[in-house]
């Protein structure tokens, strides 16, 4: 029987990428803010649902209306909901940080509680994949709000880990650099800014979603069953090594 994957995030270039990953083998479960763009991208394909999954409320609402529809609880889920502000701290207004992390950890925390709660309800084992960030682990300038909110995330998806471990349910994260999606589109917006990004990574270029996808897809399948608490890093050894200086 084919497993439910619910997405988030679903528009934005890591969700569509996750949902073309996991379309064979799975039912797919959709969220967006925006009920229109899904219906533009996946046209009466999927369970799509309208969903702002920023506030709890939010995110219960996705597994309430999967529930009034009648539909099984997934249990699998990939949280694709992100966005990138970049500035100094004594720049950052509060708002750009709040939307910050609102997007990038409070989503998080809010949908994976909402997924938990609904696979212990159902007394179903699981598995989750969430997104951090190479700015998570290791100092890069500007990046401070995205640092604290995917910092966060990590050390969430550790603790949540511990805690539902006895009931089969697993939870990782994947950790990529810079990458070609739309919410990068500003980075890369020059030749001249492209190649200085690209040049940044040890192994030097600009990350694909459709890569980060299939390492997130990896996590979610049974052949990850013994993989729970960890964060991969994607990200051309951006974190963990240094590059060679020509």
């Amino acid at each position: 029987m084919e497993k439910v994957a619910l997405i988030t995030g679903a528009c934005g270039g890591l969700g569509q990428a996750m949902a073309a990953q996991l379309a064979a083998g799975h039912q797919l479960v959709l969220v967006s803010r925006d009920a229109a763009r899904l219906q533009q991208m996946y046209g009466d394909d999927h369970v799509q649902i309208e969903a702002d999954c920023t506030s709890l409320a939010g995110a219960d609402a996705v597994l309430q209306q999967l529930e009034s529809r009648g539909r099984p609880v997934p249990t699998l889920l990939a949280h694709c909901v992100g966005n990138i502000r970049l500035g100094a701290m004594h720049r950052m207004s509060e708002a750009d940080f709040m939307a910050c992390m609102q997007a990038n950890l409070f989503s998080a925390y809010f949908m994976l509680a909402a997924f938990l709660k609904a696979l212990r309800v159902a007394k179903q084992p699981g598995a989750a994949v969430l997104v951090s960030s190479a700015a998570a682990r290791i100092g890069t300038p500007n990046h401070e709000a995205i640092a604290a909110a995917k910092g966060g995330l990590e050390a969430m998806v550790r603790g949540a880990a511990a805690t539902y471990a006895p009931y089969q349910i697993r939870i990782n994260a994947v950790a990529p650099g810079l990458m070609e999606t739309p919410a990068a589109s500003a980075l890369l917006a020059s030749e001249a800014g492209r190649e200085l990004a690209a040049r940044q990574y040890p192994l030097a270029g600009i990350g694909q979603p459709q890569e980060l996808a299939s390492l997130m897809a990896w996590l979610l399948s049974e052949q990850a069953a013994r993989v729970t608490g960890q964060v991969w890093s994607l990200d051309g050894g951006y974190a963990a090594i240094r590059p060679l200086v020509k």
